[in-house]
């Protein structure tokens, strides 16, 4: 902030000290070119499309607001940070967030970040293979945090399916489907995960926790 008063001044005292502009003229600062980095997931084209308007907008009187407005508009942004190069450069360093599934709600598609927040859903190349997600997300959330506390190997599960009972079928990419029961799952998942670490483990497709203190193999 000191710095920026310092060079408004230096500016000010040029301008009222001089008669013509011509040796230090403001217009020199006009921004005529943005850089957008840091980002995986969105194009640097479309980014600075939304941004054109500050194109000959001067960096000293540079209104990070109207940037803001933009920004919050495009989905996959988190945050981002602005920092002037003068004379004439803007670069915008921009936070993404990331998704760790897809939900398929009623007929609609959305990414889940790993905040839990919903993005609207566009294919990126980077995310067509997160595991699906069949219910509402307050329900994933809950779930998906459970069995984080258990250390269960989440990376294996390719589809999660939620029934009106209130309980949760997984299928891995192994095509190994886990039916939990309603209470209790975790249980169930850590004995599956006991179970993953025996010869025979890859015999079965489908273990069938529904029943209490039982397990169906097929």
């Amino acid at each position: 902030m000191k710095k920026r008063l310092i060079i408004a001044f230096a500016l000010l005292l040029l301008f009222s000290t001089y008669k013509s502009q011509k040796l230090f003229p403001i217009e020199r600062f006009n921004i005529k070119e943005i850089k957008i980095e840091n980002n995986f997931i969105l194009n640097d084209k479309n980014l600075k499309k939304k941004l054109t308007f500050l194109y000959e907008s001067n960096l000293f009187f540079l209104n990070t607001f109207d940037i803001e407005k933009k920004l919050k508009k495009v989905a996959f942004i988190k945050g981002y940070e602005i920092k002037k190069i003068y004379p004439n450069k803007l670069k915008i360093k921009i936070f993404e967030k990331k998704p760790i599934a897809v939900l398929q709600y009623k007929k609609k598609k959305f990414y889940i970040s790993e905040n839990y927040n919903l993005i609207d859903y566009v294919d990126v190349e980077n995310y067509r293979y997160l595991p699906e997600v069949f219910g509402n997300k307050n329900n994933f959330r809950t779930f998906h945090e459970n069995i984080k506390k258990i250390k269960f190997p989440t990376n294996l599960i390719k589809k999660y399916y939620l029934y009106e009972t209130n309980r949760w079928d997984l299928e891995t990419y192994e095509k190994k489907v886990i039916k939990l029961p309603t209470k209790d799952y975790i249980k169930s998942l850590e004995n599956f995960m006991y179970l993953s670490k025996e010869d025979n483990f890859k015999k079965y497709n489908i273990f069938d926790y529904r029943i209490n203190n039982q397990l169906i193999l097929k």
